[in-house]
């Protein structure tokens, strides 16, 4: 009887800039590299548009060469993490701000025709060979363009890249089996944060964030918890690890870990795609895959 061959999990989350593998799901990724699943993130651009956050960091040397500064951060984060990581190559597109808003930088990849900003991915997902995408949500989960670009180029690869008559010359065609939307900021979770401090007697920074979600109703159902609050001291030092993006006294850490672990102690996600069958809701991206994969 032939020995049975096997295979690791696998698990690519596909971000527009270094950072956002930190503020999006990095809990999730380190339980799931501590569980033996192997974990690549894909970053879109370099993030070299992206405003200084930080005032610490708000220096005439970190601003001349912010693109290699973001690069040495994202380095750092994926280390706390545990993840690897690869580069796409694209130019970040920055957040065009006016009313009307100016026009996107000519060769930014938000302007990238589709199917030259998926190849990379393709042939990222046909090399790595993923059983779960992690994405945004058409709208990005905010509008920036380029995480809206995120969105298509990551239904594109998912739904592409098995097939042998696409993208060829990007290496064997490979299927990946379930694709998810982040739902990172959700109402029910800022509601239950935004409580937990007021029991504590804490002033939430939530107020303001729950009336904008009232004006723009969540599109996608939650369908997935996964439970990682293990892990949320994790997230955050990777986050800290994005010093030019995170001020270390702001919002991201006003709501103690304790009462984060108690009142929201999953991060959350819309199943957008299944090629296998699973139960909803799930507390497990692997739901439906881990029977067809042995470990």
């Amino acid at each position: 009887m032939p020995e049975q061959v096997s295979e690791p999990l696998r698990l690519m989350a596909v971000h527009a800039h270094p950072d956002d593998e930190s503020s999006k799901g990095a809990a999730t990724m380190a339980r799931y590299v501590a569980d033996g699943v192997e974990v690549l993130v894909v970053t879109c651009t370099g993030g070299e548009r992206g405003d200084i956050l930080n005032p610490a960091m708000d220096r005439p040397e970190i601003k001349a060469d912010i693109g290699k500064v973001r690069e040495q951060e994202m380095a750092r984060a994926r280390e706390i993490l545990g993840v690897r990581q690869t580069w796409l190559g694209f130019v970040d597109s920055g957040f065009p701000e006016g009313d009307p808003p100016p026009p996107l930088p000519e060769g930014c990849f938000a302007l990238e025709p589709l199917e030259v900003a998926a190849e990379p991915l393709v042939r990222a997902v046909r090399e790595f060979r993923p059983h779960v995408m992690l994405t945004y949500d058409e709208k990005g989960g905010y509008p920036h363009p380029d995480h809206v670009k995120t969105h298509d180029v990551s239904v594109e690869a998912f739904e592409a890249a098995g097939d042998p008559d696409r993208y060829p010359g990007t290496g064997e065609p490979w299927q990946p089996l379930k694709l998810y939307y982040h739902m990172t900021f959700t109402r029910d979770r800022l509601v239950a944060l935004d409580a937990a401090m007021g029991k504590a007697g804490i002033e939430s920074p939530y107020g303001d964030w729950l009336k904008r979600l009232e004006e723009r109703p969540q599109p996608w159902a939650v369908t997935t918890r996964v439970p990682c609050a293990d892990y949320f001291e994790t997230r955050d030092q990777a986050l800290l690890a994005h010093a030019t993006q995170i001020d270390p006294n702001g919002f991201w850490f006003v709501c103690p870990l304790d009462l984060q672990r108690e009142a929201w102690p999953t991060e959350d996600y819309h199943l957008a795609r299944s090629l296998v069958d699973t139960e909803l809701p799930e507390d497990d991206l692997f739901a439906g895959i881990r029977e067809k994969v042995s470990l």
